[in-house]
């Protein structure tokens, strides 16, 4: 093991290989500090032809790799094992826009660019770059594009895999594949480009992307309404989309719990709308028309939803910061769950017309065997994306609860989202946490076809094993 430490720091320099338990210490936890693993040494590449030979000299000594872009995952997908045998490869330096390109409308950058600086260099050039998440101070391009993250623009403009036209990939052999055209059409044969995303780097590790970019709308307005159930909720959305079509680009649902404890944690957060509503949903609306064209293209619908009696209050920003803290409101609950102590998330996708019978059921399931559990449910109810959480009774030692009762709960989720033909990951991933229900749910005959791809693409299984699927 000292010769391939040796070999990795002629390569990339002494600096550049920590060996040090303190310095490797930061790349070893996962963010909800659930997955903690040890690691040979935690390598930084600068280049994609690093990234080429440092897989190369681990193939050579049947060294694994974990791949780790922001460490922001919450599955445990960029964590290594505690073997203290594996390599961590940071893409941390890999952190240059190449280019910016106005008239194709795209934006190619390496996997280590931080998701909020890639939408400020595209606003300033007056371009959107849609894919927006909690996490975008720190996560990096090339973990949202490994597990293919979601976010609040989804409804509009799909996940990451929707923004990419290409990219650059280091395989398991230490081989650069380039497919760096920013084409919107190239049926040529497999996409490779799709193998490679959400694949968690399992199959090759994802070192550039050529993504999408729009122009950056004019007009945004921002709402907060109150709703008293989910049929009600789902019947506001369906108004949303038949009436502003295109122009709804966020529709994030909050129950009552869920900002409850976020007035707790963050007193600054508290619910604008009158009383305590049972769902409080944030919609946005963008345009290039003008303010005044979105502005009452949205109370004219918030009207029809009054009439309707789908809708008990509602309050429409007044400008950019109000806008900002309702946006602050849905964005603080993860951060008032972590404030509370460990919790059990469930990130599934549930069809529309399956959710209230979905949310009701399991909602009843859940506290007749758990009395007094809390159940902070929000999610992108526009793409059917729930965050189903839940957190022990008030009192009740959350560590404790959560190893008493952990795999009964998720399984109690698992088995409503299988009835309901969901999904049990919506958009944070496989990673670790999942693996072993992977195979449940997609399958048999799915599951063998996703081992059988990773053992043709990585025979030796040096790419983030135990991830995903294992062979």
């Amino acid at each position: 093991m000292q010769n391939l430490i040796d070999q990795l720091g002629q390569l990339l320099g002494q600096q550049f290989v920590l060996t040090d338990d303190q310095e490797k210490s930061p790349y070893l936890t996962d963010w909800r500090k659930r997955f903690t693993g040890k690691a040979l040494a935690v390598v930084l590449p600068k280049t994609t032809t690093e990234v080429a030979q440092i897989v190369q000299l681990c193939a050579a000594a049947n060294v694994a790799i974990v791949p780790q872009g922001g460490n922001t995952s919450f599955c445990g997908g960029a964590t290594p094992d505690d073997s203290g045998k594996q390599i961590l490869l940071s893409l941390k330096r890999m952190n240059q826009i190449r280019e910016l390109d106005v008239a194709n409308q795209t934006i190619t950058l390496e996997a280590g660019c931080i998701l909020q600086s890639v939408q400020e260099k595209a606003a300033a050039q007056d371009f959107l770059f849609p894919l927006s998440l909690g996490a975008e101070g720190s996560c990096m391009i090339g973990g949202n594009l490994a597990t293919n993250a979601g976010g609040t623009n989804v409804l509009r403009y799909g996940n990451t895999r929707d923004l990419c036209l290409g990219l650059e990939v280091v395989t398991a052999k230490g081989e650069i594949w380039d497919g760096m055209k920013g084409l919107r059409k190239d049926n040529t044969g497999y996409d490779l480009r799709d193998l490679f995303i959400g694949s968690e780097g399992t199959l090759g590790i994802i070192t550039a992307a050529v993504m999408k970019l729009y122009p950056l709308p004019i007009s945004q307005w921002t709402t907060l309404v109150a709703t008293q159930d989910i049929a009600s909720t789902i019947a506001l959305l369906n108004l949303f989309q038949k009436r502003a079509t295109s122009l709804l680009t966020g529709f994030e649902m909050m129950t009552q719990e869920s900002l409850e404890l976020n007035e707790k944690h963050f007193p600054q957060m508290a619910n604008p709308l009158k009383g305590k509503p049972a769902y409080t949903v944030l919609i946005e609306l963008s345009d290039h028309e003008s303010e005044e064209h979105v502005r009452q293209l949205l109370e004219a619908i918030l009207e029809e939803a009054f009439k309707a009696n789908i809708v008990t209050d509602a309050v429409i920003a007044s400008n950019l910061s109000q806008a900002n803290s309702f946006w602050q409101m849905r964005e603080h609950i993860t951060l008032a769950q972590a404030e509370e102590g460990a919790n059990l998330k469930n990130d599934i996708t549930i069809p529309l017309s399956s959710l209230d019978r979905f949310i009701q059921e399991t909602d009843h399931l859940m506290r007749t065997q758990y009395p007094g559990v809390r159940i902070i449910n929000f999610g992108h109810l526009g793409d059917g994306n729930l965050h189903y959480n839940i957190a022990p009774p008030l009192g009740v030692d959350a560590k404790s609860f959560n190893v008493d009762h952990e795999k009964a709960i998720y399984a109690l989720v698992n088995a409503q989202v299988e009835r309901c033909k969901g999904s049990i990951s919506a958009e944070h991933g496989i990673g670790q946490l999942k693996l072993g229900d992977l195979r449940d749910h997609k399958g048999v005959v799915a599951h063998d076809l996703m081992k059988a791809l990773k053992a043709a693409l990585d025979p030796q299984n040096i790419l983030n094993p135990h991830k995903v699927v294992s062979i």
